[in-house]
């Protein structure tokens, strides 16, 4: 755990927090994973699924550095953090990690409050779009 629940960061693309969160639909479970600069507070990446699979926590990932990639942003120094979950630990995502230059970090097991800040996302968007706006029924809503 790089971060130890200090969710401030000097600049931009310094510290990015991770997280998965779960939405109930008519016809299933659809899945949100976002990407938050610390900084900035902005969604740098996003994904939908109704699987909860890599693919949908490294699409979010893959997002995020392709945003700073096209506006010629450095990502060399940056602290990926997460929670333990299998995603944010598979190889292709760790791979993809080091590729960018980016430094795994990761919080207790079972501790949501050393992944506070993206915890603290995934209840906004719950709370200002899902049960706002619905009832959703599906994934296409």
């Amino acid at each position: 755990d790089l971060v130890r629940r200090q969710f401030t960061a000097p600049a931009p693309n310094c510290l990015w927090v991770a997280d998965i969160t779960y939405i109930k639909t008519f016809s299933g479970w659809v899945y949100a994973a976002f990407v938050l600069d610390v900084f900035s507070r902005r969604v740098v990446g996003w994904q939908l699924s109704t699987t909860m699979h890599t693919a949908l926590a490294l699409d979010a990932l893959e997002m995020g550095l392709w945003t700073r990639r096209r506006d010629r942003k450095d990502v060399s120094q940056l602290i990926h953090h997460s929670d333990r979950g299998v995603q944010y630990r598979a190889i292709r995502y760790t791979e993809r990690l080091a590729e960018a230059e980016a430094v795994a970090s990761v919080g207790a097991k079972g501790d949501s409050y050393d992944n506070a800040m993206a915890e603290a996302l995934n209840s906004l968007f719950k709370a200002e779009l899902i049960r706002n706006n619905g009832p959703w029924t599906g994934i296409n809503d």
